[in-house]
């Protein structure tokens, strides 16, 4: 069994033996790796050569197209290993290897996008008076930490990783304790590649690695992914310190369905938009609100499109694998027999054995119908294939609809209708409205981030690089010369 190594100031660190936490493959059950759960000495160090390696002539004098080489080098390697990394990834996470595949051709992207872009990294001049030469300079932040969820592991280190070393920094990555395998890939690669202390991976448990780093006095800039609660944390640790965050906290985002959508596309992108990584994204369409005309008609369909989707191992590449853990798991079935009890499951709704898997974590996709619009099951994140159905008669009536939740992270609005389109996508609070589509394959260039309790700041695209640098003013006086 693979004992997975931290990496701090250039060296491979192994945790006590006895202390080891282990890794599973959600579709069996089975223990594939071990790893380390830092200390608080371990932060330590990791920061202290994290600051030596950013304030060295070492990295100042690395050209900034030379940081972007080294990315785009990255990226053609990742793409020469996709397969031996997909399948590190569908056996980490559990999802299938169509969506593993994608995932890590995501991350070669992202290393491409910033390594394009760590040259471009402009700042501007200002006209102020004769004499005075303004010049307004970014540069980088500093010690930058990311503390990556376990749902799309390679994507989430990738994007921010790169974005942040494109622009000068060095970097501290905290992998999620059950998904460290692409992350420490990720590290071996830069390991050789980058001065030590530059790049720098810490595994362990969030609740007792993430303090350390969230809370340490010298860190510059934390981006977070994952639940309210820590991001919440989070910020309030980084306020001691008044360091800015980047904060990503998840969604229960809707698929709007209007009477006069494509019928088909509306009903492939509502199954797609639940069904990926199982419903554990935090921005699955779990919500879906349709228009009361056709509800009749499209609700049938969509039963029948859900009680066909093949549910399976992740290296059998089926339409949906496993949830993550135990943990996950009970937390579905728990609530999807209160759901049963309640009356509101159509479809699905049971827990599945597969056999040869027993010990996974398979959940049949199921969709509940008659919940009122104020039920936990409609405004809390449930992060699994289950999908709310809530009617409307009238646009304005969608728009309050989709806005009634204490998430604004990504909509869906499906309408011929270009005045409709056009009309709710401008009134609906969310950072992302696809109108006709849902998700757009990931958008590399896409901001991506929330409004409300969807998170602080944007990561992805052009703007995310400002997350990670910091901006200069410098005023010069000069004088017309001397007459000799």
């Amino acid at each position: 069994m693979k004992n997975i190594p931290m990496l701090i100031n250039g060296e491979w660190i192994y945790g006590d033996a006895e202390a080891l936490l282990d890794v599973g493959n959600p579709s069996t059950g089975e223990i594939i790796a071990q790893i380390s759960n830092a200390t608080q000495a371990h932060v330590e160090e990791a920061v202290r050569s994290a600051r030596r390696a950013f304030e060295s002539d070492e990295w100042r004098q690395w050209k900034a197209f030379e940081r972007g080489q080294l990315l785009i080098d990255f990226a053609h390697y990742i793409r020469q290993h996709a397969e031996e990394w997909s399948l590190l990834e569908c056996r980490d996470v559990g999802k299938p290897l169509t969506q593993a595949r994608a995932d890590i051709e995501a991350a070669a992207r992202y290393f491409e996008f910033y390594g394009g872009a760590a040259d471009k990294v402009m700042g501007d001049t200002i006209p102020i008076e004769d004499g005075l030469l303004n010049a307004v300079v970014l540069e980088p932040v500093g010690i930058t930490v990311h503390i990556v969820p376990w749902n799309y592991p390679i994507q989430i280190t990738a994007r921010s990783v790169a974005a942040a070393i494109a622009t000068g920094n060095a970097v501290i990555v905290k992998s999620a304790e059950d998904t460290p395998l692409t992350t420490h890939a990720i590290t071996e690669w830069l390991a050789e590649k980058l001065p030590k202390g530059i790049f720098q991976h810490i595994t362990g448990l969030g609740r007792d690695v993430g303090p350390y780093l969230t809370s340490h006095p010298d860190i510059n800039h934390i981006t977070f992914t994952g639940s309210v609660p820590t991001g919440v944390a989070v910020m309030k640790a980084a306020a001691e310190n008044v360091v800015p965050v980047t904060l990503e906290l998840g969604g229960k985002s809707p698929n709007i369905v209007f009477a006069d959508a494509n019928i088909e596309q509306a009903l492939e992108g509502v199954v797609r938009a639940i069904i990926q990584n199982s419903g554990q994204t935090c921005s699955a369409g779990a919500r879906l609100l349709i228009e009361e005309s056709i509800k009749d008609t499209f609700l049938p369909q969509l039963i029948q499109k859900f009680q066909a989707i093949q549910v399976g191992p992740g290296e059998a590449d089926m339409d949906m694998g496993p949830l993550l853990n135990e943990r996950q798991y009970i937390k579905i079935t728990t609530l999807l027999q209160q759901a049963k009890k309640d009356g509101y499951v159509i479809t699905g709704g049971e827990p599945l054995t597969m056999e040869g898997y027993e010990n996974g974590f398979y959940v049949q996709p199921t969709i509940l119908d008659g919940v009122q619009p104020n039920d936990p099951l409609a405004q809390e994140e449930i992060f699994g294939p289950v999908l709310t159905v809530l009617t409307f008669t009238r646009v304005e009536e969608a728009i309050t609809l989709a806005n009634s939740t204490d998430y604004g992270l990504v909509a869906g609005v499906w309408s011929q209708n270009i005045d409709t389109a056009h009309y709710v996508a401008s009134r609906v609070q969310a950072g992302q409205v696809f109108i006709n589509n849902y998700g757009a394959a990931g958008g590399i260039q896409m901001p991506f981030g929330g409004y409300k309790k969807s998170g602080i700041g944007r990561e992805k695209g052009f703007v995310a690089l400002r997350n990670y640098t910091q901006m200069k003013n410098i005023a010069i006086r000069y004088a017309p010369p001397i007459q000799r």
